[in-house]
């Protein structure tokens, strides 16, 4: 069967055009394992940062204090299908993020950006800049990009706090873009933490915050504050009966994200895909009953696209789900077969010994080796 394809009951909240965007959480992404193989990135922390106030400010004046710090994301993607023209079509999308730095490092949601070929982002001001992707952890859902150009004069960094100390039933607040309607203010109070383990050997435990908070599309990747506004989590996705809010939202924490982009190699695969394992990888004839990772759409500009990965171009339907077929099979990675349960760790390994990385996969039926090379 295709695994990782569940559309049940959560509900990522990337853009106002699409309709909830059911994304990862219906696929097993590649990125930790194609992220440890990754050239190092050297990044500066900017120094000045909105520092949390106390005392008696009420909420109006915490919102004006911290309105500067979040932004909105225009996104650009390739859907992978073909016109009636011959050319490629594309699709636009909206999300929200929040400036952490002088340097314009903005946190996000990774559903927002992982397939982006581009991404525009507009701050406060409605003043408009470019920004590249620095990395994502599609697994925990939390994306990491920098602003090429100045800065807006108006932009102002949010303090980035410390989770640990959030206890349940403590007020907090939302804001983002939610159906494309900018800089949104909602209100409500931790409902829960819950952690829970991550694939492949991954190295930290997924912390989320659980709010009442109403969450709707487009408010993916927006902060979460406290009632000093300091930032403690990033939206990243509800459960719903309806696609709407219903008072199930959750925010991936301020350690959690510090911890998985910010304190080591941040790297974007800028693809996605199916796992295939079981009837999925006879029926794709997967050689020796083996397990494969289907890649449907590579991002520009991406990782996945300087390996030499290509996507697929074909809708179809299997097991009544939508998939496109025609892209890469990924077999192993340096021989760590991708169904493997310590396969990030495996793969860590053979990045530290060094040399390039060989990538088999299924390309038309055929077997061929792709390579990453360090730098």
């Amino acid at each position: 069967m295709l695994h990782h394809k569940r559309r049940i009951l959560i509900v990522f909240a990337p853009a106002g055009s699409d309709p909830l965007g059911y994304y990862p959480s219906k696929r097993t992404m590649l990125n930790l394992a194609l992220s440890i193989l990754a050239p190092a990135l050297t990044l500066l922390c900017g120094c000045a940062t909105l520092q949390a106030h106390h005392g008696d400010d009420t909420l109006v004046d915490v919102y004006q204090r911290v309105r500067a710090s979040v932004v909105t994301l225009h996104t650009v993607s390739r859907t992978g299908k073909i016109s009636e023209e011959g050319l490629p079509t594309s699709q636009g999308g909206v999300g929200s993020g929040v400036l952490i730095d002088n340097d314009g490092r903005i946190l996000t949601a990774a559903h927002v950006v992982q397939l982006a070929d581009s991404v525009v982002v507009e701050f406060s001001d409605g003043a408009r800049r470019e920004a590249e992707i620095l990395g994502t952890d599609p697994h925990a859902d939390v994306g990491l990009i920098q602003i090429t150009e100045t800065l807006p004069a108006t932009a102002q960094p949010a303090a980035l706090g410390d989770s640990d100390g959030v206890r349940v039933g403590e007020s907090v607040f939302v804001v983002g873009a939610p159906l494309g309607v900018t800089h949104t203010l909602t209100t409500g109070i931790i409902s829960a933490r819950r952690t829970s383990p991550l694939p492949f050997g991954t190295l930290h435990v997924l912390q989320h915050f659980q709010t009442d908070a109403p969450i709707n599309p487009g408010n993916s990747g927006g902060p979460m504050f406290d009632m000093q506004g300091v930032v403690i989590g990033v939206v990243s996705h509800i459960i719903s009966r309806t696609g709407g809010s219903q008072g199930l939202g959750f925010a991936v924490t301020s350690n959690f994200c510090r911890a998985s982009l910010l304190e080591r190699e941040p790297v974007w695969s800028g693809i996605d895909g199916v796992l295939l394992a079981g009837d999925a990888a006879r029926l794709f004839q997967i050689p020796g009953g083996k397990a494969g990772f289907l890649v449907e759409h590579v991002a520009a500009g991406s990782l996945g696209e300087a390996v030499g990965l290509r996507g697929g171009k074909v809708p179809a339907m299997i097991h009544e789900e939508k998939i496109l077929l025609g892209g890469d099979i990924i077999l192993d990675i340096g021989g760590v077969l991708i169904d493997d349960p310590l396969r990030d760790q495996k793969i860590r390994a053979l990045k530290k010994a060094g040399g390039r990385i060989p990538i088999a996969v299924l390309r038309g039926g055929e077997r061929m080796v792709l390579h990453l090379a360090p730098k």
